[in-house]
């Protein structure tokens, strides 16, 4: 039972930096875009992860 807890607890605290990762993975896709390879795929993949990350962060962290 004490094993289930810390593995729950262990998987809600990277669940709620969820939304950070894909801001991230999405500046670096913007980064690649503007400094090696200008690809429209890039951009459309940076924008999908920010705007995916935004919500995924607001909609796991929101209290109440």
């Amino acid at each position: 039972m004490q094993r289930n807890l810390i593995s729950h607890k262990k998987m809600s605290n990277v669940r709620k930096y969820f939304g950070v990762c894909l801001l991230i993975l999405g500046v670096l896709f913007l980064v690649v875009y503007r400094f090696a390879l200008p690809e429209n795929s890039l951009l459309i993949a940076g924008m999908v992860c920010e705007v995916a990350g935004i919500l995924a962060y607001i909609f796991i962290n929101r209290k109440g």
